[in-house]
């Protein structure tokens, strides 16, 4: 493998005026449902709007359940005198509409968010040039032209400069910035936006607070990256999930079971001279009450409320299914700087090599960064200006120097100047460049570099070739810091059964120094985009679900190969196409939290379903000996809640099913509480909690019930 120049790993860096990055804002709390009376009322006419035949059946359980409300409005409204089948009826309606407003509140947390992110849509006037732009020379005598914002296709070329509201998504060719993207982010803090790099991409909306840009448009109006954030928190293009409709067709053929053993009944009623206790009201009712009604109802506001979580942590999933994925996500590939180590790695100290200096290092090591706009490279520059006095060179000094920009092939950059080639990189890529040319490599240049990776730092060779040949003159030392917490972190991913692998492109000896001080469990050190995509290969190979970071265009590649792919906002408008996540705050580290909250999900659907499958079993076995202890004194022993009456049995059953809708929109909104764990563990917790609970619940729940009903006369037995 190959080592990814370490300077080109940094991440996106604040404005110049703040030193650390800000504290993460508080994640959004998650109110109690239902029990929110503005978003009550709000939601209430989205959830009779969802009664629509086309909406329901979408829901093969609910689909049933309108069918049954139909159905005993019509009995109903044919025998007006007949309060049981009217409250009934009611009671069925209710359950549906419960349903509906389940998925309708938890729609309407996404539509508070769009509304935000549509206030941030303003109409600009926008400053195009009249030119491709593909010199410097023909972009600084191009002529500018106002045309609104709307009016801009891709490749336009635009200006903006400071107060200027940027008027598309697009990317720098031009100039460097301090950009407000409070809009979209909710962070104060400004950011760096500037050509040439991965901090390149500009969104429209956002605001330019200081200097000059020039923006080429990536996007159609109307196709902008706030105009897909608000459709996708909008919910308006989502789909059900793979799990989800496997679900669904478990949930309908469990009703198409209890449909079958309803149907019998009426003919055994008859046959039992029972047949007052089984009107085509009571079957609807009892067919209702046994079909799994519960996840049926919240199944979709789960799911719904799964994203709007990610949203809270400003985070835009592009699908339920890249949600899902982070949830059974068994490999994780993170970045170590800015995921693992805190990305602001210094240049410390240069190190010569024998028979050179430490002020000959500083010197090559200055004019070979000068164009080298990361944060290490500055680094260099202002540790040769501070630590030995050189005066701080500016790049457009140098006249007739050629440039030599930093790919992940070569892995190294600098300037030919003057007759004089300078280089600075990985180690193995300076030597191989020293020795292409017939130089010579001082025998220390190996130890120095082993030293200073053995202490976990990393090295970058400085070699320069003039008329004395070509030669390593020494080294610089770079620091990093592992981030305080991290392997308390990697600790409990690992009890979720989660491997970890750091990606960098240090050498292997740095790479694994850090590795074990962070506690991952595995490390691809000398990565470049090729050796990433082979590893997302070889771990899908394996039945493995993969999830990554990444802000280049050189991660886009392995973003889209990854099953979780998250992009940051700050990277390139490609990684942003590939990923099927986009971090808003641009934090590498978000990625577990994103992990957590998809099994979150995937554990609060579990626990719904099986509480709710463990509901329909006890309700069978509750109503049933209930309705026929009369004709069959038999099953009186199977009575044990004693209820007073068949029709009080079956009202509160009824009354019960709808009201345990109400009482779990909270826990569908919040979600289960996860805590990492092995998944026998998790199993055992959620059948103990969910399962046992679910089969005590309608006990309890209907018997109060009916001990309620029993008081109003014409009910009790």
């Amino acid at each position: 493998m190959t080592l990814h120049d370490t300077h080109k790993e940094a991440r996106p860096t604040r404005a110049p005026h703040q030193d650390t990055p800000p504290a993460p804002k508080e994640p959004g709390k998650v109110g109690g449902g239902l029990f929110d009376p503005k978003q009550l009322v709000k939601s209430l006419p989205d959830a009779l709007r969802k009664l629509h035949p086309r909406i329901m059946v979408k829901s093969p359980v609910m689909f049933v359940v309108l069918i049954g409300s139909v159905v005993t409005t019509g009995l109903a409204v044919t025998d007006p005198g007949d309060w049981f089948g009217w409250v009934i009826t009611a009671w069925l309606w209710l359950t549906v509409v419960f349903a509906n407003l389940a998925e309708a509140v938890a729609e309407g947390r996404g539509k508070a968010q769009a509304d935000t992110l549509r206030r941030a849509k303003t109409d600009t006037v926008a400053r195009r040039l009249t030119t491709d732009g593909r010199s410097r020379e023909r972009l600084a005598g191009a002529t500018e032209e106002r045309v609104p914002g709307t009016d801009l296709r891709v490749g336009d070329l635009v200006v903006c400069e400071a107060g200027d509201v940027i008027p598309g998504d697009g990317d720098v060719v031009e100039g460097v910035a301090s950009v407000d993207e409070s809009a979209i982010t909710g962070e104060s803090a400004p950011v760096i936006r500037e050509s040439g790099g991965d901090r390149s991409a500009v969104t429209g909306g956002t605001k330019v607070l200081s200097d000059r840009i020039v923006i080429r448009i990536t996007t159609k109006p109307g196709e902008t990256f706030i105009d897909r954030m608000i459709n996708l928190v909008e919910g308006a293009a989502r789909q059900k999930t793979p799990n989800e409709i496997a679900l669904n067709i478990l949930l309908a053929s469990l009703t198409i079971v209890f449909l079958l053993a309803v149907v019998t009944l009426k003919p055994f009623a008859i046959y039992a001279g029972a047949d007052e206790q089984t009107s085509m009201i009571v079957l609807a009712a009892l067919l209702v009450c046994l079909i799994p009604t519960t996840i049926g109802a919240l199944l979709s506001a789960i799911g719904i409320a799964g994203m709007d979580r990610l949203v809270q942590r400003n985070v835009l999933a592009m699908s339920g299914r890249a949600v899902e994925a982070a949830g059974d996500v068994s490999t994780l590939l993170l970045d170590k700087t800015g995921t693992i180590t805190l990305g602001n790695r210094q240049a410390a100290e240069f190190v010569p090599v024998r028979g050179t200096t430490a002020a000959e290092v500083a010197d090559a090591a200055q004019l070979s960064s000068l164009a080298d706009e990361t944060p290490e490279g500055r680094s260099v520059v202002v540790l040769a200006k501070e630590k030995y006095g050189l005066r701080e060179r500016h790049q457009g000094e140098l006249t007739g120097a050629e440039w030599v920009p930093f790919t992940a092939q070569t892995r190294m950059s600098g300037v030919d100047v003057d007759g004089r080639k300078v280089r600075k990189g990985a180690t193995g890529s300076v030597i191989a460049w020293v020795t292409e040319r017939g130089g010579t490599v001082a025998e220390d240049a190996a130890e120095l570099s082993y030293a200073i990776s053995e202490s976990g730092g990393t090295p970058l060779l400085v070699a320069v070739e003039d008329g004395g040949g070509a030669r390593v003159v020494g080294v610089i030392h770079l620091k990093d810091v592992v981030k305080e917490g991290m392997r308390e972190r990697f600790d409990e991913l690992r009890r979720m059964g989660i491997r970890t692998v750091m990606i960098t492109g240090d050498n292997p000896l740095t790479a694994k120094a850090i590795a074990e001080e962070a506690g991952v469990d595995d490390f691809l050190a000398e990565a470049t985009p090729e050796d990433k995509m082979a590893l997302i290969k070889r771990e899908q190979a394996g039945g493995k679900l993969v999830a990554m970071t990444g802000d280049g265009t050189n991660d886009a590649p392995a973003l889209a190969q990854a099953d979780v792919g998250v992009a940051m906002n700050t990277g390139t408008s490609a990684a942003k196409e590939a990923g099927n996540m986009v971090d808003l705050d641009s934090n590498p580290t978000k990625l577990i939290e994103i992990v957590e909250i998809g099994k979150q999900l995937l554990i609060t659907r579990g626990a719904l379903t099986t509480f709710s499958i463990a509901n329909d079993v006890a309700k069978y076995f509750a109503i049933i000996p209930a309705m026929f202890a009369v004709a069959y004194p038999q099953l009186d022993a199977l009575n044990v809640m004693r209820l007073s009456s068949p029709e009080s049995a079956i009202l509160s059953a009824v009354v019960f099913n709808a009201l345990i809708i109400v009482a779990l929109v909270p826990l569908a909104l919040k979600g289960v509480r996860y805590k990492p764990t092995s998944a026998d563990r998790m199993l055992r917790r959620n059948l103990g909690i969910y399962g046992l609970g679910g089969l005590i619940a309608p006990f309890i729940g209907i018997k109060l019930i009916d001990v309620l009903l029993s008081l109003l006369p014409g009910i009790g037995g």
